[in-house]
């Protein structure tokens, strides 16, 4: 509500340009999102974490499978590998927009 095409208004990442990993999981099941903002994957699949929205949207994270990026629910990744513990709280920009 009052974010316009934006999920949350804040983001958690690595680096100022949220272009460096965080951290890799595996999809603990299959995910189709709802439209093309979002990444879809198989369970086991490896996921790879850039960004995590927070604020009223907390449970979406952003990230990669191949060469596929998008968002999905946190809670259907079993993080294994922390790339940083560095986390930077930005602003968000515009959410990922379908075509």
């Amino acid at each position: 509500p009052g974010l316009g095409r934006r999920f949350a208004e804040r983001k958690r990442c690595a680096d100022l340009e949220c272009s460096m990993l965080m951290c890799r999981g595996k999809a603990m099941r299959d995910f189709k999102g709802p439209d093309c903002r979002f990444v879809n994957f198989k369970k086991g699949e490896a996921v790879y974490v850039y960004y995590k929205l927070i604020g009223e949207s907390t449970e979406l994270w952003a990230g990669s499978v191949g060469s596929d990026f998008g968002y999905f629910p946190k809670d259907l990744l079993e993080i294994n590998h922390n790339y940083s513990n560095e986390e930077l709280e930005l602003p968000t920009d515009v959410s990922l927009t379908c075509s």
